[in-house]
């Protein structure tokens, strides 16, 4: 039994699908280059509850916003190009329609799919309009949302039509849910958490709430500079926080008195210069830093270390590089540890959940996102979630639970 609705549950509550209209909320705010999709993967993610909802004979709308229209009309961020590439990753065709009915949409045949024109061409969308969800929700039977993504907005595509119509999560925001719930919410121990990324300011929220929430707390990325220099180290020429020493202090005090290990590296990777492969790169102890290095990844030895504590874990939550992993050789701690990761996941050892950008980008140049239990594609909504805040399009879903 879940806390929300999901597609199964449809003949419970809608009865027989057949022609019905289902709105349905997905991400296609996908990459372009030269009006062509660079990557599918949100394309892909939307396969399982289209392809299921055709299946049943249902006629989908696809509901989606594209770029930042700002609630005016903009050709340039139109979804009218989606349709072909959705097509082709479907299997199926997608038409475009720019002004919706419900009577345009019920002369479909049973199964068609269509696209909406950009939810954000309209104000009312992002103020999330109960006038405007009034009029949208009178195009379908019932309302489906499949996009984690926008999951920390309150729109009427993400929320307002849940107080409307009957409400379902897709299969692939069930996926995730269930994914979360299992990293975070109910998960088993021990468990640790990867925390990366340039600054320890953009992630303040969800390192008190993790402290809390996790066995191990193991910091990397340019944060961790941060969090050495609250510890007395020189960090010489790296990216640093100074002026966040207290609060890292904070997160310490939090993690010992909730019995939460913080792991800091105790050798890195330094260089003089910031660039690839440099010749002054060289790895020591963090208290052998010079005054004019910088630090830009984890070194092997701190990795097997932390390695040894994921071997002991049951559960682990990863957000963010370990080091500058986009410029080489500074990307070795990051897919290293990935890779330890992914093989204990695949002997069942531990359950993997990541998400973020520059994560999920990490995880794929280490060949390994395919191996982790679970990869979000969402980037605010996951970080919100790690926050430990309440996602209005989640707790719609969970009102609507009938």
């Amino acid at each position: 039994m879940t806390a929300f609705n999901i597609l199964d549950d449809l003949p419970r509550i809608v009865g027989d699908v057949r022609g019905k209209i289902a709105l349905v909320r997905e991400d296609l705010n996908v990459p372009m280059t030269d009006g062509r999709v660079s990557a599918d993967t949100r394309l892909r993610a939307t396969v399982p509850t289209l392809a299921a909802l055709s299946d049943m004979g249902c006629i989908t709308l696809i509901l989606a916003h594209f770029g930042r229209p700002k609630g005016k009309v903009d050709p340039a961020m139109s979804l009218a190009p989606i349709a072909a590439p959705l097509a082709e990753v479907l299997g199926r065709q997608v038409t475009f329609m720019a002004e919706p009915s419900r009577d345009a949409l019920a002369a479909l045949p049973a199964g068609s799919i269509v696209i909406a024109e950009n939810s954000r061409f309209y104000a009312g969308e992002e103020a999330n309009d109960p006038a405007l969800a009034q009029s949208w929700a009178a195009w379908g039977d019932f309302y489906v949302n499949d996009a984690f993504s926008a999951a920390h907005r309150a729109h009427v595509t993400t929320e307002g039509l849940a107080h409307i119509l009957p409400a379902f999560a897709g299969r692939s925001r069930e996926a995730e849910l269930r994914a979360l719930d299992a990293a975070l919410g109910s998960p088993k121990h021990p468990v640790a958490a990867v925390v990366g990324g340039a600054k320890v300011s953009s992630k303040i929220d969800v390192l008190v709430h993790l402290s809390s929430r996790v066995d191990h707390l193991i910091i990397g990325g340019g944060m961790a500079n941060t969090f050495l220099a609250a510890r007395g180290v020189n960090v010489g020429k790296s990216l640093c926080e100074h002026d966040l020493l207290a609060t890292v202090e904070t997160i310490f005090a939090a993690a010992e008195a909730a019995n939460c290990t913080v792991h800091l590296p105790y050798d890195v990777m330094v260089s003089r210069e910031f660039a690839p492969n440099p010749p002054s790169l060289r790895s020591c102890n963090v208290h052998e830093v010079a005054a004019d290095e910088m630090i830009l990844d984890v070194a092997p030895a701190s990795v097997e270390m932390l390695g040894d504590v994921l071997k002991n874990c049951a559960t682990l939550v990863w957000n963010g590089p370990m080091g500058a992993f986009e410029t080489p050789p500074f990307d070795a701690a990051t897919v290293t540890l990935a890779k330890m990761a992914a093989a204990l996941t695949r002997e069942g050892s531990l359950v993997s959940v990541a998400g973020g950008g520059d994560t999920v980008a990490a995880l794929h140049h280490a060949g390994v996102a395919g191996d982790f239990s679970f990869v979000s594609t969402a980037g605010g909504a996951f970080l919100e979630w790690m926050e430990g805040r309440e996602l209005p399009g989640v707790v719609a879903l969970t009102r609507a639970k009938m």
